[in-house]
């Protein structure tokens, strides 16, 4: 049932954050390894590309990739937020003393998101072709030209197999150990500590919305350069063996970025990131919390 409830509570938050996922996905490819001022901004900040997308690709290239978007989040939030709630229930994460220890928290959190991910990184890799798909006049980074889901994952994977339907899943890992380790760890430590103060009635549902705010708000900051760098291998044009062509793996991707873009270039994007991730944090580990707390309630 926690994984079941974990994998909702993602789908939900996704239902809301999507198009900001496609204007955050385009953002980090317009002008990839291209030094500032030297190629055509499409898309000057977040609420300029919604408008542009909106009036070139239509109203429904905002919700591109939705049917891949939602199932990865349901797979791979499922088992992330699922073991990390089994280990905070089992007493895993506390101390003898019964407060939070922030270092099993962190390995928890990384750990749980390290399955996740993997598990769930072929989905992920035909979101982000998906929504970098568009009208050649605001195109940006590699095109593929995948008709859906299905498609892409019966071409990818009689192409390249199952090593190509993998292509950048470990370069993704360090993306997830980053963002799930401070998503999971601030959002435990935040609630724990405004529990401890009493700050709001035991059991309110501000507890959860005021500790899923700070942990979106430290998860963008820690995440976004190993996200640009993972939205970039994932889109990489490949070659017969579906070898990427433009990065060897998230470090090259990492150090080419801040060679041709500066530190700038690392965090493009970071305004869709903040706009995507914050609600997107805040929403999902809010239902998340909300659904254990209903259903713990009227279980026992």
């Amino acid at each position: 049932m926690d994984f079941l409830m974990s994998g909702l509570a993602a789908c939900g938050a996704c239902l809301f954050t999507n198009p900001l996922e496609v204007v955050k996905t385009r953002m980090q490819l317009q002008g990839e390894l291209q030094a500032p001022g030297t190629y055509q901004r499409h898309y000057r900040n977040v609420f300029h590309a919604f408008i542009t997308i909106g009036k070139v690709d239509g109203l429904a290239a905002l919700q591109k990739g939705l049917a891949p978007a939602l199932l990865y989040q349901f797979l791979m939030n499922g088992i992330r937020l699922g073991t990390y709630g089994l280990a905070d229930a089992g007493g895993y994460l506390h101390t003898a003393e019964g407060t939070l220890s922030r270092p099993r928290s962190a390995m928890a959190g990384a750990l749980a998101g390290v399955m996740g991910a993997y598990l769930g990184s072929p989905i992920y890799m035909v979101k982000t072709h998906l929504q970098a798909q568009a009208t050649s006049e605001i195109a940006v980074g590699h095109q593929y030209k995948h008709q859906g889901m299905f498609q892409a994952l019966s071409e990818i994977g009689q192409k390249h197999g199952l090593v190509g339907l993998w292509r950048g899943a470990l370069g993704g890992l360090p993306r997830v150990i980053v963002g799930s380790s401070t998503q999971l760890c601030t959002f435990s430590s935040t609630k724990d500590f405004i529990t401890q103060w009493e700050i709001f009635p035991p059991q309110s549902w501000k507890v959860a919305l005021v500790a899923a705010m700070v942990s979106g708000i430290a998860v963008v900051l820690a995440m976004t350069p190993f996200d640009v760098a993972s939205t970039r291998l994932y889109n990489q044009p490949t070659d017969a063996q579906g070898k990427g062509l433009m990065y060897r793996g998230v470090l090259d991707a990492l150090l080419r970025t801040a060679r041709t873009e500066g530190i700038v270039g690392m965090y493009k994007g970071i305004g869709a990131s903040y706009f995507r991730l914050g609600p997107h944090t805040i929403l999902s580990l809010f239902f998340w919390d909300r659904l254990r707390t209903v259903y713990y309630t009227y279980t026992k």
